[in-house]
């Protein structure tokens, strides 16, 4: 026999019972403890989870607004090189208009209405896929216009856009190509 079981039959039954109630006691304060901390960690893990799935929806929105802005302006590169053709069109035009409506013969008036007619297509293209020219008038909006150079100017008030070197565009509410302009000192 053991020494615990030797001490326990020597005692008395009310020291006995009062010891298994005290054993008992501190089991429960255990397993309350146990209990406790299953519930802490329970919380911990809980908490993370609400967090990581917090950070995977903003993720998944952040990705799906980054789509809708690749796809609404993924014509950008494109449109930003027909703008160079748009500006040769426009010279074409204005070439042929400086030409003496007695000099021209049929054929370069002919010319000239083809040459309008591609230019307004082409402008209606890009108006159909969003692309605007910049307003070239009133003052200067370093938004839109890049100055090249400011003059002197008596019929313009200062910061006022006096002359358009080249036009300026947007797409969508985005400059893809700045005016070029001169102002007024």
């Amino acid at each position: 026999m053991s020494d615990k079981e030797i001490r326990e039959e020597s005692m008395p039954e009310s020291q006995t019972e009062g010891k298994e109630a005290q054993e008992d006691l501190s089991r429960e304060d255990e397993l309350q403890l146990a209990l406790d901390k299953a519930k802490a960690e329970t919380e911990k893990y809980k908490d993370q989870y609400i967090r990581v799935h917090a950070d995977f929806e903003n993720s998944k929105k952040r990705l799906e607004r980054e789509k809708a802005t690749a796809v609404a302006y993924s014509n950008e590169a494109f449109a930003r090189d027909m703008l160079g053709v748009l500006d040769s069109l426009e010279s074409a035009i204005a070439s042929t208009e400086q030409i003496e409506h007695e000099e021209c013969d049929e054929a370069i008036v002919k010319f000239r209405e083809g040459l309008k007619l591609t230019f307004d297509q082409t402008v209606n293209v890009l108006k159909k896929h969003g692309v605007e020219e910049v307003v070239h008038e009133g003052v200067f909006d370093p938004n839109c216009h890049q100055v090249l150079m400011q003059v002197e100017s008596q019929a313009h008030e200062k910061d006022h856009i006096v002359q358009v070197m080249q036009k300026g565009y947007t797409m969508k509410d985005r400059v893809i190509r700045p005016a070029m302009v001169s102002t007024a000192k």
